[in-house]
């Protein structure tokens, strides 16, 4: 039986983490004197690299700007998590449907998000979740979504080929990187972007809840 590759976004799939990144995206603004962006503009964007992301909230802003407000949010958001007040709180029913594929012999998971590597390792130190995903690629070491750049260098660390590798995400972004890439969009419809863009953008299976993805994922090993 054949090994599958299921890869999971971070932000909006398996974390709640906008008010955090909607507050870092305020500071960074606001400490730079520009007007911050709208709560709905930001959960827009959340998925994409943080260059790509703050390029595309004020495309008007020059290089220099843009690299000051990247710095800004990186610096905002990691004095939260150092002082424990980063909100990143699981999905319900996320722990219990990771931990039990991470158990299935002919599974593996993987990570694939627009966060930095920091990110992801804050969130494997928040759930003890360093020995479940074989493959983590992030947006300080790969092309931002919708680049298929992410899923290909997780193809190529683990042997799986397209044919049995799923992508799990809640945006457009995740979407379209799946597409590009020649794998299976599974969409999630409790984070940022709407079951109808998720279609469009070439979702080939929808899930409401964890329990509903954790039986299609089983039922695909």
């Amino acid at each position: 039986m054949s090994l599958k590759l299921f890869i999971f976004d971070c932000d909006g799939t398996l974390v709640d983490s906008a008010h955090t990144i909607i507050e870092g995206m305020e500071q960074a603004f606001g400490q730079n004197g520009l007007e911050a962006p709208t709560p709905e503009a930001t959960r827009s964007i959340i998925g994409l690299s943080l260059p790509e992301a703050i390029a595309r909230l004020d495309p008007s802003l020059d290089e220099t700007m843009r690299d000051r407000l990247v710095e800004g949010y990186k610096d905002f958001v990691i004095a939260k998590r150092e002082q424990g007040e980063a909100e990143e709180l699981l999905y319900p029913g996320a722990k219990e449907a990771i931990e039990g594929l991470a158990r299935e012999e002919n599974a593996l998971l993987g990570i694939a998000t627009g966060k930095a590597y920091r990110g992801v390792l804050h969130l494997f130190n928040s759930y003890d979740w360093h020995d479940l995903f074989v493959t983590v690629q992030t947006a300080d070491r790969a092309p931002s979504k919708p680049h298929p750049g992410m899923i290909h260098q997780a193809m190529q660390q683990t042997g799986v080929e397209a044919a049995d590798v799923l992508m799990i995400g809640d945006t457009t972004y995740d979407m379209e990187m799946a597409v590009n890439a020649g794998v299976t969009g599974v969409g999630v419809t409790w984070g940022y972007h709407s079951e109808d863009m998720l279609t469009k953008a070439g979702a080939r299976h929808m899930v409401h809840d964890y329990g509903s993805l954790h039986r299609l994922l089983a039922c695909m090993l």
